[in-house]
């Protein structure tokens, strides 16, 4: 077993694999950018090391900095989490070639083959595992588009080839679309796995997302954990999973987890993955492989008893997997809610920054809390909106959810805003009760009315983003003997925007604490169009001379996941471009200057 573990991520993923760890007799080492520095999962490790600027580029992506550090700590073995170079296989092979340090995860030769997606579907393919009509080349051409669509109609599916979460992926509905969604789907892919490489595939309608976890050892052994069902999304990112999936019968459950567990044995993968279905009118068909730990995980380890990410490291340091497959067994119902710190109610537009002034997370039976911050913390922005992972387990389906009611209920956040009234408000909605939702069902069919009411039902506290500063203050009072709490609401002065402007001011420079921009200097005068959430920049439309009309898009802003066009709001010459391609950017940031 090993001695020490580096943990090559931040949060609560990086405290769950430590406190993994821990239970093993392991010491671990975290790493952290100068925005982490007094973020929990440092101050949980053992040791740690700071691996550079705010920007995740310079820091958790900077594969010699990660590790550089595992060797300044001494430590035997490095595990990636999910997201940043958790599917890199570069980074597994230099892991894999450094003296003494071992990969927790698949062989970087499985994650290229699996995690690349054309070659996914190929091994999938010869394993007679179905797969959705579509390529197993890459395409580079509008025309194959095209061809495509003549053959298959519309719509289609382009996907980047290390994409996953949505990320890297549109969706062409008509030909006059081909040339533009194409085109963001390479630079989406180029942007964020430096692979602009993509494949097409026929879009599916009104399909359930399932998946399947699976664990291999080096001795040949492969078994699958049974399935979760991740079908309530939002522009193809997951908001709440659940297992065993209510849209399965006990006969497609089973062939579903053979097929997951024949395919990853015909491509002799090792360690912890997940082989993801699309499951429409009673098919199923292969989508993807994640080469990973899911952030979902924690659904199965509730339901099976089995803890995955120990298995990960046990698996690593060359152990057999000690249970048969007819030794899982799936117990009960189980749900994660993910803890965003988003305002659902407002296009789930992420929060701008802010202080857990309270931060009181729920308990008792089935109730089980993934998370890294506490009461005072800061919310650190520049990476993703997650506080926190709620998972809830019952004997049944209908005792998850009235036990994610009382649980969500319990869970009490003030200083930041956070998606739990619209979690309280699925567990109201009647389609996802009875399990009848899809991954069509909140983008196409949920009233978003009912997001804007639970929002002002049950939503929490966050800094005032209004001219005048808002104060809340609460009091205890009792009426005849009853106890009762009273909020109360205090508007002070104006307080003036970081970044105010006006055509008359010079303007803020963009970048700031996110590490981009700060060596640019905005000094013209006019109007300016700003970033109107934190992200990063994929592309810049205007050059400076340029003339352009009001509502011309201006660059392309990536935030959680999204695109979102920029666009000016007056027509003009454009006299300052302040951002760059892959520039990181604040809230209020300036990006162009028109006159």
């Amino acid at each position: 077993m090993f001695d020490k573990v580096l943990v090559a991520n931040r949060g609560e993923i990086a405290v769950r694999v430590m406190r993994a760890c821990e239970e093993l007799g392991i010491d671990t080492v975290a790493v952290y950018s100068d925005a982490d520095r007094n973020s929990g999962h440092v101050r949980y490790a053992d040791e740690a090391y700071n691996v550079g600027p705010a920007r995740a580029a310079d820091s958790y992506l900077d594969q010699e900095a990660i590790i550089d550090a595992a060797e300044k700590a001494g430590a035997d073995a490095i595990h990636p989490g999910y997201g940043f170079l958790a599917e890199n296989a570069d980074f597994a092979a230099k892991v894999e070639a450094t003296d003494g340090v071992t990969w927790i995860g698949p062989t970087s030769d499985s994650m290229e083959q699996l995690g690349e997606k054309t070659k996914a579907r190929k091994v999938m393919r010869g394993a007679d595992v179905p797969i959705v009509p579509g390529t197993t080349d890459p395409v580079t051409d509008p025309e194959e588009v095209r061809a495509f669509g003549e053959e298959h109609g519309y719509p289609i599916a382009i996907k980047a080839e290390g994409g996953g979460g949505g990320r890297g992926m549109k969706v062409v509905r008509t030909e006059d679309e081909v040339e533009d969604q194409l085109d963001s789907a390479q630079r989406e892919g180029e942007a964020y796995f430096d692979n602009d490489s993509v494949y097409l595939e026929r879009y599916l309608e009104r399909p359930r997302h399932i998946e399947v976890q699976i664990i291999a050892d080096e001795h040949g052994n492969v078994r699958h954990l049974g399935e979760r069902d991740c079908s309530l999304q939002r522009r193809h990112q997951k908001v709440i999973e659940e297992g065993p999936s209510p849209a399965l019968s006990d006969a497609l459950r089973e062939e579903i987890g053979e097929a997951a567990r024949q395919g990853v044995k015909a491509s002799e993968y090792v360690n912890a993955g997940t082989v993801e279905f699309l499951v429409e009118d009673g098919e199923f068909f292969f989508l993807e492989v994640n080469t990973r730990i899911q952030v979902e995980h924690c659904v199965t380890e509730e339901l099976t008893g089995i803890d995955i990410v120990k298995w990960q490291i046990r698996v690593a340091a060359g152990d057999e997997l000690d249970f048969a497959q007819e030794d899982v067994e799936l117990e009960g119902h189980a749900m994660e809610f993910r803890i965003n710190a988003e305002n659902a109610a407002e296009d789930f537009a992420p929060a701008r920054g802010g202080t857990l002034d309270v931060y009181d997370p729920p308990g008792g039976i089935g109730v089980r809390l993934d998370d890294a911050l506490r009461q005072g913390d800061d919310l650190v922005t520049d990476y993703d909106s997650m506080i926190a992972k709620l998972i809830v387990h019952g004997a049944d389906r209908e005792e998850c959810l009235a036990r994610g009611r009382r649980a969500l209920a319990e869970y009490d956040i003030e200083g930041v805003v956070t998606i739990i009234p619209f979690h309280r408000a699925m567990l109201e909605d009647e389609a996802f009760v009875a399990g009848e939702h899809t991954t069509k069902y909140l983008d196409e069919h949920l009233d978003e009315r009912k997001i804007a009411e639970a929002q002002e039902k049950w939503g929490s506290t966050e800094a005032s983003s209004d001219d005048e500063e808002t104060v809340e203050r609460e009091f205890t009072v009792e009426v005849n003997g009853k106890r009762f709490e009273v909020n109360l609401e205090e508007r002070g002065a104006a307080a003036v925007p970081a970044n105010a402007n006006s055509g008359g001011q010079k303007p803020e420079p963009a970048g700031g604490s996110s590490g981009g921009g700060g060596e640019s200097v905005v000094d013209a005068e006019g109007e300016t169009v700003s970033a109107e959430m934190q992200g990063t920049i994929l592309d810049v439309r205007v050059e400076e001379g340029d003339e352009i009309q009001a509502g011309d898009v201006v660059c392309v802003l990536e935030a959680m996941k999204m695109e979102n066009d920029v666009v000016a709001s007056r027509g003009g010459t454009v006299t300052q471009v302040a951002v760059s391609e892959g520039e990181s950017v604040d809230m209020g940031d300036v990006l162009v200057v028109v006159d």
